[in-house]
């Protein structure tokens, strides 16, 4: 079995990481999810963006770990978690690098959600977000 490449970014193929401003409401069958003003927004290539949500501002009780697993050369390996309240919508839509690579290091202990496997992802701007509460 061969070892799995481990690639940098770089001008080919772009990573960012920068704090987003903004409050991070993630919500599925109408219930909060996840919660917080201490999201990462990653930027990979020509991707769309992909908030990455501390742990500890997630209800960790909805989710539950499956065996699904991907990589990514310039992230790592991923796991994955189902959201049993949003049924089969919901199957493997949050995943996580537990061991991320050093140039993505900050994501570690966060946790991103498939927009299209919860109900949705709100970011409410941060001059707002005390009106929302």
């Amino acid at each position: 079995m061969s070892e799995k490449p481990i690639l940098q970014p770089g001008p080919k193929h772009p990573i960012t990481l920068e704090r987003n401003p903004d409050r991070v409401v993630v919500t599925v069958a109408g219930v909060i999810v996840a919660d917080t003003r201490e999201s990462l927004t990653l930027r990979e290539a020509d991707y769309r963006a992909v908030e990455y949500i501390p742990l500890e501002d997630v209800d960790e009780t909805l989710l539950e770990r499956t065996d699904h697993t991907s990589y990514c050369p310039f992230k790592g390996d991923a796991s994955y978690y189902s959201i049993p309240l949003g049924g089969d919508d919901s199957v493997n839509a949050v995943w996580e690098y537990r061991r991320p690579y050093d140039a993505v290091a900050a994501i570690k202990g966060r946790v991103a959600f498939y927009p299209d496997r919860v109900e949705r992802i709100e970011q409410v701007p941060a001059a707002h977000a005390a009106d929302r509460e």
